[in-house]
């Protein structure tokens, strides 16, 4: 029997491939030998980016000494892995055939959960670090660079990242959107040669307004909703300066994905004519899921939370449907699954089952600390119970 575990992270509980090791102990322990187990960690551009896409391209992370969101000093990982082990239906995005590609992973270096939640505020959160980050792969002769830009804590249209890689925006330096009343005019431009830029990004946010980076993800950032009005209008005005450094028109304001991670994309498109990739598609097509589930007997996925949003998402949901199309059997296992949720899946994929795994009345504090037991616990329960292993 071929089992796949593909599973996005327990957001504060286990990464995505801690997940997957769990669930495969699990059927292991449900089933016994002889199986084939084989695991694909999820990524949506956020935690666990860079590990996951460099070891399944067989490449290699560094870490690095650059600035945090907050200033102080972190150490992040850069991967690396050449261009030519990427399959081809992931490396059409990126447009390079060879070379070297650098990984970047936004939450690692300007990260929501780096900032303790009672200093969480997009004002004096800086994207610096991942300028900086890009300046050590230039030095490093990266053929084109690679950013996930899920989790980020900051709302600086990237100007942090590139006052790192030349610009000038005060005299302090550092700029966050707290110095923004400083700015009156920008000097400097970038003075790296920067390579191709890709930025995985799956939504459609433009940068401003009822849709904006303020408005939609200002509040999970710390942003009081009496300010996002105000933040919103400081924004206007900065990236407005920008286009103006840039020579470009003000439309560009209002190109699709330009809202994510609090600008970031709008800032590195102006600046250094970035890109934005489908993150999901990348990712799906980088790990070969699409073949690692034809081949499957039964694929096992899941995350922390499955809600009505997981129906709108990328990741676990989009694997059921993948599985269901493949006629692959799948069971998803999530920290807590909504039933309305479940019921949808039930539904629109007959035959797919839905599980949480958290025993009934746990404490949130418990339920995140043995989240890996309960996975494999549940796991092992489950197919004992759905399975007949003949040995």
């Amino acid at each position: 029997m071929k089992i796949l575990a593909a599973f996005d992270k327990f957001k504060d509980a286990m990464p995505a491939d801690r997940a997957c090791d769990a669930a495969l102990a699990g059927a292991l322990e449900a089933l016994g030998e002889p199986l084939q187990l084989t695991r694909a960690p999820l990524t949506d551009g956020g935690e666990g980016f860079c590990p996951i896409l460099t070891d399944a391209a067989s490449g290699y992370m560094e870490y690095h000494t650059v600035c945090g969101p907050l200033g102080e000093e972190v150490e992040a990982p850069l991967g690396w892995v050449e261009l030519g082990r990427i399959p081809a239906s992931a490396r059409k995005y990126l447009g390079s055939k060879n070379g070297k590609l650098a990984i970047i992973e936004m939450a690692s270096v300007a990260g929501l959960e780096q900032v303790p939640p009672a200093q969480r505020h997009p004002s004096h959160c800086t994207t610096r670090g991942v300028g900086e980050l890009i300046r050590i792969a230039v030095a490093e002769e990266a053929s084109a660079i690679l950013i996930g830009i899920g989790g980020s804590a900051t709302s600086d249209l990237g100007m942090g990242a590139l006052e790192a890689l030349g610009l000038e925006f005060c005299k302090s330096g550092q700029v966050t959107p707290a110095q923004w009343t400083q700015v009156d005019h920008i000097r400097g431009s970038i003075d790296v040669d920067v390579p191709p830029i890709f930025i995985a990004c799956d939504v459609d946010n433009p940068l401003l307004g009822q849709r904006g980076a303020a408005a939609v993800y200002g509040p999970q950032k710390g942003l009081a909703t009496d300010a996002i009005e105000a933040f919103d209008d400081a924004s206007a005005r900065m990236a407005k300066m920008l286009c103006a450094h840039f020579n470009q028109p003000e439309s560009r304001l209002k190109i699709p994905g330009s809202g994510a991670a609090g600008g970031i994309g709008f800032g590195l498109n102006l600046a250094c004519e970035a890109t934005y990739v489908p993150g999901f598609a990348l990712v799906t097509a980088w790990l070969d899921l699409a073949s690692k589930i034809k081949e499957a007997d039964l694929v096992l996925t899941g995350e922390g939370k499955f809600d009505q949003s997981s129906l709108a998402g990328k990741g676990p949901f989009a694997l059921l449907a993948a599985a269901y199309s493949s006629d692959t059997a799948a069971i998803l296992l999530a920290g807590v699954a909504e039933e309305s949720a479940a019921e949808n899946v039930r539904e629109r994929f007959p035959g797919t089952a839905v599980y949480s795994i958290t025993p009934e009345g746990t404490p949130l504090s418990k339920a995140l600390q043995y989240a890996p037991e309960f996975l494999r616990k549940k796991v092992t329960e489950v197919l004992q119970t759905l399975y007949t292993h003949d040995g």
